[in-house]
């Protein structure tokens, strides 16, 4: 059983009430707790030594790390962060010092963001590290962006490069919180989530969620310059298209707009981001799962994302 099969086996059943407008499913729940213009954004999430990072890793990137992939997921939800409770675990035989620069590292990013930290948890775990973070936000009432609205014809974008995270950027990486809160302040976005476990992943999650297909461009994907130096030394593993499709750990935003405002969209992002790619890679269609186009023609893309357990 792997990751999202054991997930849909837990919340087939989960309790819920009234104040649940999202639950499980999407990138952060979203509830009504009575504040009028607003939604509250609520997410949780891990680092775990081995999985996220190696023992060789700055602890203050592990820090950073911990909080950054929360924030992505409220950017996901064109939200704003607002605070977060931190659960470490911790062998044995921790250095007190260099849990102090975990701190470091990911009191920086929330100071830079205007998140609270409001306490947490410690405890002992023998096996190494793990930072759990749980992290609220806001988002104005009716305005979270969820993975379940795209519609046939859409114009499919992704922003900045894919592929070749773990040479480092998956733990020096943006969230994408500004560029989200402006595409939904500007146009009017379909459908909206951050890649974590890959483009063919998490693509399909959104497509799953909207019951749409897709039509992917290979050659609009964008590749980062790290997958490919991997491909042309020969150290990566797979082919540098290959690595932008399932790597996971980019947190760039894959959202979809009708296709009349493709254009203008790119137009005013070049302005607005200059030093940011925003790519269209390709169109929401009817039926299920991803075409991809390339030289010989269209056919079903068989890669995905990564997946824990699998």
């Amino acid at each position: 059983m792997n990751e999202f099969e054991l997930i849909a086996r837990l919340t087939c059943a989960l309790p819920t009430n009234e104040s649940v407008v999202v639950g499980a499913g999407d990138d952060c729940a979203v509830l009504d707790v009575g504040l009028g213009d607003r939604w509250l954004l609520f997410k949780t999430d891990a680092v775990v030594q081995g999985i996220h990072f190696t023992a060789d890793v700055p602890p203050e990137k592990i820090g950073r790390k911990a909080l950054a992939r929360c924030m992505s997921d409220i950017a996901a939800m064109a939200g704003t962060p607002t605070a977060a409770v931190v659960t470490i675990a911790l062998p044995q035989n921790f250095v007190p010092e260099l849990v102090e620069q975990i701190y470091v590292g990911l009191n920086a990013l929330a100071t830079q963001h205007g998140v609270a930290v409001v306490g947490g948890e410690t405890t002992t775990n023998p096996a190494g590290l793990l930072i759990s973070v749980a992290l609220i936000g806001f988002v104005p009432r009716g305005k979270a962006l969820l993975r379940s609205g795209a519609q046939v014809g859409d114009a499919i974008f992704v922003t900045g490069e894919l592929g070749g995270s773990l040479v480092g950027r998956h733990l020096e990486f943006e969230p994408r919180l500004a560029e989200a809160r402006w595409l939904v302040a500007h146009f009017a976005i379909h459908s909206l989530m951050d890649v974590s476990d890959g483009l063919a992943g998490d693509l399909r999650h959104l497509l799953s969620a909207s019951r749409v297909g897709a039509l992917l461009h290979k050659s609009a994907v964008p590749i980062s310059r790290a997958a490919k130096a991997a491909a042309r030394k020969g150290d990566a593993a797979k082919p540098a298209f290959v690595a932008a499709l399932t790597d996971g750990e980019d947190f760039e935003l894959l959202f979809t707009v009708a296709s009349r405002d493709a254009v203008p969209l790119l137009d005013a992002w070049k302005e607005k981001f200059p030093g940011l790619k925003l790519s269209c890679i390709g169109k929401i269609i009817a039926g299920e799962g991803i075409q991809l186009r390339d030289q010989t023609g269209i056919r079903p893309l068989t890669a995905h994302g990564y997946v824990h357990f699998s």
